[in-house]
């Protein structure tokens, strides 16, 4: 340094360069993560709604001749009821995304259980067809848009964990599925007989489902610490141009088609086949039990795999065995047919995670499971209501069977390309 120099100065006026740099205040801190209790309370949101979402359809399966003869519908009009599932889970599921970027996840998923709880407390109290279709829909309402968001919040809430969290999600909705279908009819018969009393008891497992949600009412970015929905918002993906994206709506709604012919139908086929209404809702609950362990492990053996055809051919192959069996043999070999069309059943968590290994990105996976998920509910609202129509004007399950027989075709087709080992960023 030269003598005319002047040495830099701190701001109390001493040397500087050995002085310990200030650390800066104008970075941000790293996010903190969510409390504990809080992650324990969003778990406890999962699993209570994801046993809601499937016994108000199972509940009325099971309970369905004793619905249609309150009711004094016909065959045609329940086939009607039986398609209303899928019909307001493509309607109002399409909505979630957006309802969810407005409200917050959490909020929806509480207005949601609030809107089954009504459902299921109303449909039995009103008069006439038209107003249980109408409570019936109100239900399924609440189910669809926390159906499409509970992938979302598991995202958000433990993105380290969501093949585990993902399993434990699928197993309450397996578990709960077939909780209605068995115990529907012995609960009814303890209550007196009444279908009415049967169905609505099943608003008061919905009513608890509320609670852990009444703390995110007020969360609108999912959770603390993760980017909000305004900044995470999807590349523009022309999702229509894939032929993956297409392949996989339409293995989810064959699916889905095949799954709801089973949960509204399925009941009625044993019992016109001599079975008990208690062992045909028992049979059902077995069909959906199937679920609940091969929840976790077909997606941990497809995750493994580049191309999941070999799973989806099996999955097919048990169904079509299992409704030949249903044609040929109905009651004499009943149970081998529920466990068959159980494991064919299993194609629905098949259908997501391959969802979620057909994208590079996040974002691409959301706007991927939209479209694969509201155009499946789509396609599959004509099967349960073709089922009906056949089986009024055949007096006879035989035409009905084939069909379902039929539509496994397809799946496997689907299912096969849906299963190619690419994703849709090389196709859009």
């Amino acid at each position: 340094m030269r003598d005319d120099e002047t040495p830099p100065q701190t701001p109390t006026g001493t040397l500087s360069p050995a002085t310990p740099a200030t650390p800066r205040t104008d970075v941000p801190a790293p996010p903190a993560g969510p409390a504990p209790w809080l992650l324990r309370l969003v778990v406890v949101g999962l699993v209570l709604t994801a046993l809601n979402l499937r016994p108000a359809i199972t509940s009325l399966g099971a309970l369905l001749e004793e619905v249609r003869d309150g009711l004094h519908m016909s065959g045609s009009v329940a086939g009607v009821l039986t398609s209303v599932p899928p019909l307001c889970f493509a309607v109002f599921g399409i909505m979630a995304p957006r309802l969810a970027r407005r409200f917050g996840a959490g909020a929806v998923v509480c207005a949601g259980m609030v809107a089954i709880t009504a459902g299921l407390v109303i449909r039995p109290l009103i008069g006439g067809t038209a107003g249980f279709l109408a409570a019936s829909a109100l239900a399924l309402m609440g189910i669809a848009v926390s159906n499409v968001l509970m992938p979302v919040i598991v995202k958000r809430w433990f993105p380290d964990r969501v093949g585990s969290m993902t399993g434990l999600y699928s197993m309450a909705l397996a578990l709960g599925t077939s909780l209605a279908a068995a115990v529907t009819v012995p609960m009814t018969e303890a209550m007196g007989g009444s279908w009415k009393a049967g169905l609505g008891i099943w608003a008061v497992l919905a009513a608890a489902a509320i609670l852990p949600w009444i703390p995110l009412v007020r969360d609108r970015s999912g959770a603390p610490g993760q980017p909000s929905a305004r900044r995470a918002q999807a590349p523009e993906l022309r999702i229509t141009r894939s032929r993956t994206a297409w392949a996989l709506a339409c293995f989810f709604g064959l699916q889905a088609t095949a799954a709801y012919i089973t949960m509204g139908w399925m009941p009625q086929i044993f019992r016109d086949a001599g079975v008990s209404a208690g062992t045909a809702g028992v049979l059902l609950a077995v069909t959906m039990a199937m679920g609940v362990p091969l929840a976790f492990v077909i997606p941990r053996v497809a995750a493994r795999m580049r191309n999941q055809g070999a799973i989806v051919v099996f999955l097919g192959a048990c169904g079509l065995v299992g409704y030949a069996g249903l044609y040929l043999a109905p009651s004499g070999g009943a149970w081998a047919w529920a466990l068959l069309l159980g494991i064919s059943n299993c194609a629905f968590p098949l259908a997501l995670t391959m969802i979620g290994m057909r994208s590079r990105s996040g974002a691409g996976v959301v706007r991927l499971s939209a479209f694969a998920q509201s155009t499946g509910y789509l396609i599959s609202i004509p099967g349960p209501l073709l089922v009906g129509v056949l089986y009024q004007h055949s007096g006879g399950w035989g035409l009905p069977i084939a069909l379902m027989a039929a539509l496994m075709v397809p799946q496997m087709a689907a299912g096969i390309l849906a299963g190619r080992d690419r994703t849709i960023e090389d196709e859009c």
